[in-house]
């Protein structure tokens, strides 16, 4: 990552996630070494978004010379695949875990070994519970992710936009509990209440199919919806193909959330009307950037906001060159100042 072409994001980044971290060095058991060694968990490599999360790790990770293995469930949903890895990285020689949750809770129990053994834990992406973690006593180090709330409230300001104010909007949300989709959903509802009504939504798992299957049952049921918020890019090609296929691409707007490579490119070709890019190739490069800083006995920031962008169709031709990079200037908090 051109560090030059950076700024720093760091801050709270949810209400949920507030005073459960600080600034922690890395306990000088661990530090001896002084050589990280990198763990990253996260939920399904099915999903482009985690590809793109678990490639900016590895890179990074070579970049740095720091050994990182990134391992995940099978599913978006798969709570007892993603528990089972982290129990058995715990059991190796891992001086520093980042973790991306499938809901507030599920990845609490496996970890409880890490934090005993204080070993840095950094929370990726999704942010936990923070009063079932302090009731667990785990340890968390640091948070890295984009802000949801907000990325909700731009793709709200954007539909607004398209739609003058006015009209019927459907949802679909992703996995039940997951905190990301109910900061996404919160912020559209409460920006756009008032001015577009919300005549339907459904909780597709943040996978394509689902919402495919769910998006034509809305347009069987809503003749007359004028667009569907899409709380991941998977569900928004998934109502975007549904639209296409009744042929309504043009009068029913679809906006989405994540940035992955092909919602990029529906942007451009106008299958999509719009994406707020989150960039997770970032956050994979800054969680190693994390680990191996702790791992030198540096502090970092106890909560790092990655960035977001609004994707339409007169910048989704730059957002897509510079993929999985942003095309727009921000710095690391790891970078030279």
């Amino acid at each position: 990552m051109n560090r030059s072409l950076r700024r720093v994001l760091a801050g709270l980044a949810s209400a949920g996630v507030v005073g459960l971290f600080a600034a922690v060095p890395v306990p000088a058991a661990h530090a001896a070494a002084g050589k990280a060694r990198v763990a990253i968990v996260v939920r399904d490599f099915g999903n482009p978004y985690w590809r793109a999360l678990r490639d900016g790790a590895v890179a990074e990770g070579k970049k740095l010379h720091v050994p990182v293995s990134v391992q995940a469930g099978s599913s978006e949903t798969d709570s007892i695949g993603e528990n089972a890895k982290i129990s058995t990285m715990a059991n190796e020689n891992f001086t520093c875990f980042g973790v991306v949750p499938v809901n507030a809770t599920n990845i609490i129990t496996p970890l409880i070994p890490v934090s005993r053994k204080n070993i840095p834990i950094i929370n990726l992406d999704t942010g936990l519970d923070p009063k079932a973690v302090a009731a667990a006593g785990l340890k968390i180090t640091s948070f890295i992710g984009s802000d949801n709330y907000h990325a909700g409230q731009i793709a709200a300001n954007y539909m607004l936009k398209l739609l003058h104010d006015k009209g019927k909007v459907a949802i679909l949300e992703g996995i039940p509990g997951e905190q990301n989709g109910i900061n996404r959903e919160t912020a559209f509802r409460k920006t756009t209440a008032g001015k577009l009504t919300v005549v339907q939504a459904e909780a597709a798992d943040y996978e394509r199919s689902r919402a495919l299957t769910d998006a034509e049952a809305m347009l069987r049921v809503h003749h007359d919806l004028n667009g569907i918020f899409a709380a991941n890019d998977e569900m928004g090609l998934g109502a975007a193909q549904a639209i296409a296929n009744a042929g309504k691409t043009r009068t029913i707007r679809v906006v989405s959330i994540d940035g992955v490579k092909e919602a990029l490119g529906a942007v451009k070709s106008g299958k999509l009307a719009g994406t707020v890019s989150q960039y997770p190739y970032a956050e994979g490069e800054m969680a190693v950037q994390a680990c191996e800083r702790l791992a030198r006995k540096q502090p970092i920031p106890a909560h790092i906001t990655s960035p977001i962008k609004l994707i339409t169709p007169q910048n989704a031709a730059r957002a897509l060159k510079a993929f999985p990079r942003p095309f727009f200037a921000f710095n690391d908090p790891f970078g030279a100042p």
